[in-house]
């Protein structure tokens, strides 16, 4: 790290409120595996292009760089416990989770505000992280009279309906 201390640099990019979603893909044997990440940002409409930064340390990290393409999938307030068991480590994170295969046998987790199932477009080098550039292959919206789930300051926080 730099001189900049690792708690403030943490703290200050906890004042910026995001949105959660869960990531998912399969890995090179075909198993689903997903995670929590809240490091997620549309990037084109022409083309439809999305992004999101995977943590170098991340237990799913040999699954997302095998290039199988991935789904996100925009959280909802009561999908919380969601986002709790996929950030959780040494379980099976699909296990009594509600899914189906979308776009190249991808897992798409039912209930979501929104999906977007991509391919592999690029990845670029972010440091400690991989950037996912993923090409959109189809996207479905859900109820948008439901409340997100955000984060903030470390916490998940309730984002009002519209």
């Amino acid at each position: 790290m730099t001189d900049l201390d690792a708690r403030t640099l943490r703290n200050g990019f906890g004042e910026f409120m995001t949105g959660v979603t869960i990531i998912t893909t399969k890995d090179a044997e075909g198993i689903p595996r997903g995670l929590t990440a809240n490091s997620f940002s549309s990037l084109s409409l022409d083309p439809p292009l999305l992004m999101f930064a995977l943590g170098r340390d991340s237990t799913t990290f040999d699954a997302f760089d095998a290039g199988n393409g991935f789904v996100v999938h925009m959280l909802a307030d009561e999908q919380r416990d969601l986002a709790v068991r996929f950030s959780a480590k040494g379980i099976d994170r699909f296990d009594g989770v509600a899914w189906s295969e979308g776009h190249e046998s991808l897992p798409v987790i039912d209930g979501s505000l929104a999906t977007f199932e991509c391919s592999p477009d690029h990845v670029y080098d972010g440091g400690d992280h991989l950037i996912l550039v993923g090409r959109i292959e189809r996207c479905t919206v859900g109820d948008r009279t439901r409340p997100a789930l955000g984060y903030f300051r470390g916490s998940y926080v309730t984002a009002p309906s519209v």
